[in-house]
């Protein structure tokens, strides 16, 4: 779990998990494998187990599963 003591400036390094995430070296956010967007550690919703990378917004997710932008509405 995030402890609120592990933060500290600068980029995190993340293990992400199930349900959950483990820092391996404690930052205050990780990047959008996306969109290259900073996402505050306590802000983080979204991740890849299975590929070990974070996303910024929903609209991030679909964009790495289809490899392609959604249209703008």
């Amino acid at each position: 779990m995030l402890n609120k003591f592990e933060r500290s400036g600068g980029e995190a390094v993340v293990q992400y998990l199930d349900s959950n995430l483990r820092v391996v070296k404690p930052g205050a956010y990780v990047r959008c494998a996306v969109t290259g967007a900073e996402i505050p550690l306590d802000e983080l919703k979204y991740w890849s187990v299975e590929h070990q990378e974070a996303y910024a917004s929903p609209e991030a997710v679909m964009m790495r599963i289809t490899g392609k932008a959604l249209p703008k509405t």
